[in-house]
């Protein structure tokens, strides 16, 4: 149960990490280093929505025959669904983060921190769920699940964290907010995933048969972070180098985690 809660954890470090960048950096993250990162982290998100959710997902349902893949469709479906209306509910991320801040009055820059910071918390809660319903099923779903399956995938999200808890408080700092302040602000939007996580484990000890759903749901959200968040700032401007190598290491790490450790 320690390792499991260490592993609920995870995420939520990487953006207390990022966080600390406001004590350290005078404007923001290395341009480079954060490509590297997002890139390193849509690998391993991307690698894990495959290995250590759709397939165990299928896996899962392998009683209904040629149908097997129906939950997995079904749940994937959902959770590139349900980021989608999110997206449409809140802005994103990145265009948040790189949009200009218009008229230098206090107001426009407090609205469009707390809009970055509320589309942050918001999209951590997903993420949340995805680590709480791998670890769920861990304890629940068989050999389906390692337990190196459920740390890689915290791992990753933790590494896509550490960029999303630095725009948050890098702004601020800016703005002229004392630096425990800027710190404290950027470290709460990823409060929301260990929580996230806990009540889902909880819900899900209590409806097992809906666990490929589940995973799949995950997998989906995942995928759509990914492709929607991940590869658009990692990639903008045409620079491509630096996250497709950080691509390719992140997904042949989750590779040799899932053959090896597995």
């Amino acid at each position: 149960m320690q390792l499991m809660a260490t592993g609920l954890l995870i995420p939520f470090l990487g953006t207390t990490l990022g966080s600390a960048c406001v004590f350290f950096m005078k404007k923001k993250m290395n341009d480079s280093v954060q490509r590297a990162l997002l890139g390193f982290a849509a690998g391993v998100m991307t690698a894990a929505s495959v290995w250590s959710l759709l397939i165990p997902a299928m896996n899962m349902s392998e009683n209904l025959g040629r149908l097997a893949f129906l939950p997995a469709f079904i749940g994937f479906a959902f959770g590139v669904s349900f980021l989608f209306l999110l997206d449409k509910i809140t802005p994103h991320l990145h265009a948040l983060a790189s949009s200009p801040e218009g008229p230098s009055s206090s107001i426009n820059k407090i609205s469009r921190t707390m809009m970055l910071m509320l589309a942050v918390t918001l999209h951590n809660i997903p993420e949340g769920m995805a680590v709480g319903v791998v670890f769920a099923s861990f304890l629940h779903g068989g050999n389906s699940i390692s337990f190196a399956d459920a740390l890689a995938l915290s791992i990753g999200i933790a590494i896509q964290n550490f960029p999303e808890g630095a725009i948050i408080s890098m702004p601020l700092r800016t703005e002229g907010n004392k630096k425990s302040k800027a710190f404290i602000y950027g470290t709460l939007s990823g409060a929301v995933e260990p929580i996230a996580a806990l009540i889902t484990i909880l819900l899900t000890s209590l409806v097992i048969p809906f666990l490929p759903y589940l995973l799949a749901f995950a997998a989906g959200a995942m995928i759509y972070v990914v492709i929607e968040e991940l590869i658009p700032e990692a990639t903008r401007e045409e620079k491509t180098d630096i996250c497709t190598i950080g691509f390719a290491a992140g997904f042949a790490l989750m590779m040799i985690l899932d053959v090896a450790l597995g």
